[in-house]
């Protein structure tokens, strides 16, 4: 008996542990600069925080970056080049990501559950929590089907869910799901690639009035 209530506790103990340790995981991260923005994703079991800060840090980046041949340029002409460059492999990271970018993105590598290192197409997880939160959620009735059917049956890539989304990048501006989706799959997770040697992370930065931005 004692040494059944003696493994009940370890067991115990080494749940609160893992438990500890994961919400120590995920508090690590401080630098918000978008708090205070509109709540994006409502399903719960992820880090939704992080997530949020990821998405806007990650629009702020394109519309910044595309904002320098164009300063008029706005957030659905951005999520347009970005995207296109994206799909079709023609784009340097290096040249958009910022400093504050930078940090999110270090913030997301703790997150275990979001990245899959046996994924040839992605270092994203297709399986996880926030890919499950975005396969519900997305509007556009043909895109859900698309990403639903490539995810259920282990084909979605970049690649495959690029083709169709070229034609719906507007969706993205009012659609934060399948924004986060593009934010997470065509950008993040290709910054495991990046030499940040390379990147100029003393570059001005500006944070963007996204309500002045959109049209």
């Amino acid at each position: 008996m004692k040494t059944k209530m003696n493994l009940n506790f370890n067991l115990i103990t080494l749940l609160l542990t893992l438990t500890l340790l994961n919400c120590k995981k995920e508090n690590t991260f401080s630098e918000y600069q978008y708090a205070d923005s509109p709540v994006v994703l409502t399903c719960n079991d992820f880090n939704s925080k992080l997530y949020h800060e990821a998405l806007y840090t990650f629009e702020n980046d394109i519309l910044n970056f595309y904002s320098k041949t164009n300063k008029n340029t706005s957030q659905i002409q951005a999520y347009n080049q970005f995207v296109r460059a994206a799909v079709y492999r023609r784009i340097k990271y290096e040249d958009i990501v910022s400093a504050h970018t930078l940090k999110v993105f270090e913030a997301l590598k703790n997150e275990n559950t979001l990245w899959d290192a046996n994924n040839t197409k992605s270092h994203l997880n297709y399986n996880s929590v926030i890919i499950d939160c975005i396969t519900n959620n997305i509007e556009d009735t043909a895109l859900k089907t698309t990403f639903n059917a490539l995810v259920s049956t282990n084909s979605m890539s970049p690649k495959l869910f690029g083709a169709p989304l070229l034609n719906k990048y507007r969706t993205a501006i009012k659609d934060k799901y399948l924004a986060t989706y593009i934010a997470l799959d065509l950008f993040y997770a290709k910054l495991f690639d990046v030499d940040f040697t390379k990147v100029n992370l003393n570059k001005t930065e500006s944070k963007v009035d996204f309500n002045k931005k959109s049209e």
